[in-house]
């Protein structure tokens, strides 16, 4: 065998291919605040808002997506997210009206990135929707090659199996037209239950879905991925969710 392809070969086995090693890490956090104060069991007020801040300044995320907070957290939030890009959607009342936090704030849904570009938001309310007083939304922000979004699903099995397919729906032509996209949230819906529906059959490809043993679910597509960590908090009901993945 001449040398010259010897020396390609050992080089090939030794060194990762050049989009590999170009590859970056790209970490998504996702967090369930329990901040409106209505439910008093999982509320902590200010302490909240501070073992939050004291996570991400740990993990550094690229994207932060945030369930159950109240629209002002998001300035509270941003300093340890390096003030990126930030955007928001409250849920949504039977008549149309913003859900609210008890001290009158909007209540709903964050995304936070560590990226000082701006985004085109775009959000929303689902068709399917249980009896409740609170209406799901999605809220998304989309830049060149990225789209990021967050969403709350409804307590209702079926309706959030419902929701989390439409979610995935509207992602779906750009995930296929190759741009990268994570959608982070609280499902409502758990990986493999022993009863109601399980979150994996509203996966479709090219997506993946990375879980943190329970109810809050990173998808993603066109990224690799590296890990998951579950990372437990003390001043809400639901622990973080560290997806850590790559990008090229």
């Amino acid at each position: 065998m001449p040398i010259y392809l010897v020396l390609a070969l050992v080089l090939a086995a030794v060194f990762p291919a050049a989009a590999e090693a170009q590859a970056q890490e790209f970490r998504v956090l996702q967090l369930n605040l329990c901040h409106s104060g209505v439910n008093t069991s999982c509320y902590n007020g200010a302490a909240t808002i501070q073992e939050a801040n004291t996570v991400i300044t740990a993990r550094q995320p690229h994207v932060l997506s945030l369930n159950e907070i109240c629209r002002n957290d998001l300035a509270q939030l941003a300093p340890a997210m390096g003030n990126g890009f930030s955007t928001f959607a409250p849920a949504r009342r039977p008549d149309g009206t913003p859900v609210r936090c008890t001290n009158g704030d909007e209540y709903g849904n964050g995304l936070i990135f560590r990226s000082p570009a701006t985004g085109t938001v775009f959000s929303g309310q689902y068709a399917t929707q249980d009896s409740g007083s609170e209406k799901r939304v999605y809220v998304c922000a989309e830049f060149a090659d990225l789209v990021g979004c967050s969403t709350h699903l409804s307590t209702a099995g079926n309706v959030a199996m419902a929701q989390c397919k439409a979610a995935i729906a509207l992602l779906r032509d750009r995930a296929v037209a190759g741009k990268q996209v994570v959608l982070g949230g609280d499902f409502n819906l758990k990986y493999a239950p022993l009863f109601g529906p399980n979150v994996q059959d509203c996966n479709v490809a090219p997506f993946f879905r990375k879980g943190d043993g329970s109810v809050q679910h990173v998808f993603a597509a066109n990224v690799g991925f590296v890990r998951t960590e579950v990372v437990g908090m003390r001043n809400t009901d639901h622990p973080g969710l560290h997806v850590v993945l790559t990008r090229p």
